[in-house]
């Protein structure tokens, strides 16, 4: 018996769906049923087919049909006797007609049993001449009319003639079209392949060595803006985000060792264990336990590798846990394990808690992990007076629907992107994050919102909240930088760094009763 797959079974250059099985009393190929049940539905054909040559009759081919209908729809070819034309017997479920076995199964039956071969018609030779395979799991066969229903006449199959020559001309095409697709992403891959090469070892060879010199020159801006190659990607972050907070790997150890301590204690004592560390509570401190078990389980779960049993699943877990420990002020916030998950795709896990702690000091990533009302609005803010320079059209219809920053923003900041995007555009995304700082995280957000501007401005509150919150999987890359490279980060010849500033300087003052918010 071949080999066949599952899904779909490939046979004689012809394709056969799993639904229509095609079967022979001497040979079973194109099956799709467990070992088990294999010889059993062979001797049943056996008997099918020594039936049919004894009594080759209409009440014979009602028995059949009957006894087989709990298999399934199938068809099989069968020499039988002159009542029966000598044609194939179709064996159907639900009356629905499907495709017989190719001419060339049917001479190797033949030839298998001793049987003499008839030859073809001009018409069913059509079959060996044609040099066009067809794509889908139905071929394209014209076949003559069964012996036992009258012919057609001569107008109707010229009729058909046409329209099946026209049905495969334009399934030719759409191979050819789909050809040329195929060899173009192909030589778009190899292109890509090329580059990313030549990019390692200018990253390796010239760059990282002499970091300090280089990491702000031109050069290594536009290679930064290209994207970081994965093999040197982890090593660049590092260097990118560094390391203020001056952790070692040996803190990492010993906030693990506590991290472990307390799951242990927390398993074997329960809630009433006291933790008098920073003055924090033990439910806080389980609450944020919890919280991580149950976040890791919905972290990238389409990768099936931070999910319990997975490789990094307890990388992921000692990461977060070690966290809570170091920072038991911040503890563990929705967001975060997305945040770690993709540092530990690129670092290994000491170096990954490193640059997790760094990363989160930021002040940006500070005020949304600590929920600071204040600071975040006013981040929300400097966004908006960007978002209204660059896109003024989208902005006044987001006004006119009521639709803040905070229901779109809050997800993106959190996961610095990882969550919304796909996770080699999120890493694309990080790579010139480390190089701008917080200021790219909202020129992302305005290059996403200007990339969909016509299909947003078409949109009510609801649609536009589920469209952002769950943006599309198949954003193409260079059309998504594009749309980001597009927007300006400068109003009225201030920058980010600029507007934040002034608008926070106004928040002070007004929380101390003196307003002189300047437009």
């Amino acid at each position: 018996m071949n080999k066949v797959s599952r899904t779909v079974v490939k046979r004689q250059k012809w394709t056969v769906d799993r639904k229509y099985w095609d079967l022979s009393p001497t040979s079973l190929p194109g099956i799709c049923l467990p070992g088990s049940k294999m010889q059993d539905l062979k001797n049943k054909m056996m008997w099918a087919g020594s039936c049919l040559e004894k009594y080759p009759s209409e009440k014979t081919h009602r028995k059949i049909l009957k006894k087989y209908k709990s298999i399934g729809s199938f068809v099989f070819s069968l020499p039988c006797s002159d009542h029966l034309g000598d044609k194939k017997m179709y064996i159907e479920r639900d009356g629905m007609a499907r495709t017989s076995r190719s001419a060339a199964a049917y001479e190797e039956y033949e030839e298998k049993t001793g049987r003499a071969h008839r030859p073809l018609s001009p018409k069913q030779n059509v079959r060996k001449n044609l040099d066009f395979e067809p794509l889908s799991t139905t071929a394209l066969i014209l076949e003559d009319r069964p012996a036992n229903l009258p012919a057609k006449p001569a107008e109707e199959a010229q009729k058909h003639r046409q329209q099946y020559e026209e049905m495969v001309v334009q399934a030719k095409k759409r191979e050819l079209k789909e050809a040329q697709k195929r060899k173009k992403q192909l030589e778009e891959r190899c292109k890509l392949e090329d580059s990313i090469g030549n990019a390692v070892l200018t990253w390796n060879n010239e760059i990282l060595p002499n970091w300090e010199t280089m990491c702000c020159s031109r050069k290594v801006r536009e290679l930064w803006w290209q994207g970081i190659p994965p093999s040197v990607r982890g090593k660049v972050w590092s260097l990118a985000i560094g390391n203020e907070l001056n952790i070692t790997h040996e803190l990492y150890d010993i906030c693990l060792a506590r991290a472990k301590e307390k799951w242990r204690s927390r398993s074997t004592v329960g809630a009433e264990v006291e933790c008098e560390d920073a003055g924090f509570s033990t439910a806080d401190r389980e609450a944020s336990l919890e919280l991580i078990k149950l976040d890791i389980s919905r972290t990238f779960p389409n990768l099936c590798i931070f999910q319990q049993g997975g490789p990094y699943h307890d990388t992921l877990h000692s990461i977060l846990g070690a966290y809570t420990c170091y920072r038991p002020d911040v503890g563990y916030v929705q967001g975060m394990s997305f945040i770690a998950a993709v540092l530990i795709l690129n670092l290994d896990t000491a170096d990954a808690f490193i640059a997790f702690s760094n990363l989160l000091n930021k002040p940006c990533q500070m005020a949304f992990f600590r929920v600071d009302h204040g600071l975040m609005l006013t981040y929300f803010a400097a966004f908006e007076v960007f978002f209204e320079e660059n896109l003024p059209k989208l902005f006044a219809h987001f006004k006119k629907n009521n639709l803040t920053p905070d229901i779109y923003l809050i997800d993106w900041i959190f996961t610095l992107y990882s969550k919304s995007l796909p996770l080699d555009l999120a890493c694309r995304v990080w790579d010139v994050f480390c190089r701008d700082g917080e200021e790219f995280l909202f020129r992302t957000a305005l290059g996403i919102l200007k990339l969909f501007e016509d299909i947003l401005t078409k949109m009510d509150f609801i649609h536009i909240a589920q469209f952002l919150t769950k943006l599309p999987e198949d954003l193409p890359s260079e059309e998504f930088f594009t749309s980001i490279a597009a927007i300006q980060m400068q109003s009225r010849n201030k920058k980010w760094a600029q507007i934040l500033a002034a608008l926070q300087k106004d928040n002070r003052e007004m929380e101390k009763g003196s307003p002189s918010l300047k437009h």
